[in-house]
């Protein structure tokens, strides 16, 4: 797979129109192979295997930890932008994702082994999974950049989100079905994530770009000082890095209670996974008009209000019965036709802040800052809860707690967030 199909601009040289919009169409095209890929093997189902395996809370937080921790990896990659094709990079990363997951496809096998060996090697893959997602995610957004026309910025994510939306309801609906008729089997499911990973590369290889090569590597020291000098860059990581770290907890913390707690099946479970894409699929138009309309601060405020008090509904999920699923579902649904809205939002403010010369020092601090905050967090969580259930308390009772401290940190987001009022008050880096 030739990564050097077309050859890139000289450094600063904006794209063509033409240029840019093929840049779109092929990101819109290759993004729901990618994300499918990328949530087959850092979210939902390997939650699911991990139990299957017989891991802990700790064990679950980690593996929910490397894709956001692995955001470290950013930080040397971001020294090479100024050398190589921010394509070379992205291919090569999505690359090194597919050898990470490759060896999941004989999931059976590590079931029949068992033990702390079968936990090792799956949660290693996982790790080399996540450390090349996190690497080709270095220049993605940066690619993204450059094919952006400002008033439309709210609208195109969506659209790239919303295809993306629809493919992982299809895989986890399949999903469903196969874990319903064979419980435990997730070799199959992990092939055809790989499978669609491959599908990913053949795409972005072709994608063009907008250079930042100068020849002089990009100091990581010099990037990072814009969190020195931006009290505004500074305003934002506050917001979202605590918005991100209360939703990936609750979903994930939601999904181990619901089953080893309540006990829900595999296959029950996946129908909140399928909400949360439902959830998304069905808002995220609406938001990006809506963000390109009224600007951020508005959205920020209402979403985390309405996640808060959703958040909370999590408290009268009690039982394996019907009710019960059917309110999980309900609130997975409505958690991430807000939480879509969120996002939508803290992109328009991000790009708003990126230079159109060179956009990826402060995306990728940005991004590094950001995600460094909420993977610590599952696994922080994840260590206190073994602590706490090892006591003897109530296990639904420690849940509960969690939920509700979670619901009341959601609410203190949109104090470091009012400084985004309008959909031009964007003063960082990048708007001067």
């Amino acid at each position: 797979m030739n990564s050097e199909a077309a050859p890139a601009p000289g450094p600063g040289e904006a794209l063509s129109e033409r240029e840019r919009a093929r840049g779109r169409r092929l990101a819109i095209a290759s993004h729901p192979a990618g994300m499918t890929h990328r949530m087959v093997f850092t979210e939902h189902l390997p939650t699911l295997a991990l139990l299957a395996l017989g891991a802990g809370e700790a064990l679950v937080g980690l593996q929910r930890s490397f894709v956001y921790l692995g955001v470290l990896l950013q930080l040397p990659t971001l020294r090479l932008v100024g050398h190589l094709p921010k394509r070379r990079i992205l291919v090569a990363g999505q690359m090194l994702a597919l050898a990470g997951s490759a060896p999941l496809m004989c999931f059976g096998a590590l079931r029949v082994q068992g033990g702390s060996p079968a936990l090792a090697a799956a949660l290693a893959c996982f790790a080399v999974a996540a450390a090349g997602f996190s690497i080709a995610e270095t220049v993605w957004f940066p690619m993204l950049h450059g094919y952006q026309e400002g008033a439309r910025i709210g609208r195109f994510f969506a659209l790239l989100r919303t295809g993306w939306h629809v493919a992982l309801i299809a895989y986890f609906l399949g999903a469903r079905w196969w874990l319903a008729h064979h419980p435990g089997s997730f070799g199959p499911l992990f092939a055809l994530g790989l499978a669609l990973g491959v599908v990913r590369v053949a795409l972005i290889s072709r994608l063009p770009e907008r250079s930042e090569r100068t020849g002089a590597a990009i100091r990581v020291r010099e990037a990072a000082a814009l969190l020195r000098r931006e009290p505004l860059l500074r305003r934002y990581l506050a917001g979202i890095a605590t918005a991100g770290s209360v939703r990936l907890v609750v979903f994930t913390f939601a999904v181990v209670m619901m089953r080893r707690v309540i006990g829900f099946s595999e296959g029950q479970i996946l129908y909140t996974t399928v909400a949360i894409f439902s959830g998304g699929l069905a808002s995220l138009w609406i938001w990006g008009r809506v963000v390109d309309a009224v600007g951020p601060e508005p959205v920020f405020r209402w979403t985390a209000i309405g996640q808060a008090a959703l958040i909370l509904g999590l408290l009268g999920v009690s039982g394996p019965d019907t009710g019960s699923l059917v309110l999980a579902v309900g609130l997975f649904f409505g958690l991430w036709a807000l939480g879509a809205g969120f996002d939508v939002a803290d992109t328009k403010v991000i790009f708003g802040m990126a230079p159109e010369h060179a956009p990826a020092r402060t995306l990728v601090v940005a991004r590094v800052s950001e995600t460094t905050v909420r993977g610590a967090a599952p696994l922080a969580v994840g260590v206190v809860l073994e602590q706490v259930l090892a006591a003897g308390l109530d296990p639904l009772s420690v849940y509960r707690g969690l939920f509700v401290v979670a619901a009341a940190l959601e609410l203190c987001v949109i104090l470091p967030l009012r400084a985004f009022r309008r959909a031009g008050d964007v003063h960082g880096p990048g708007a001067r």
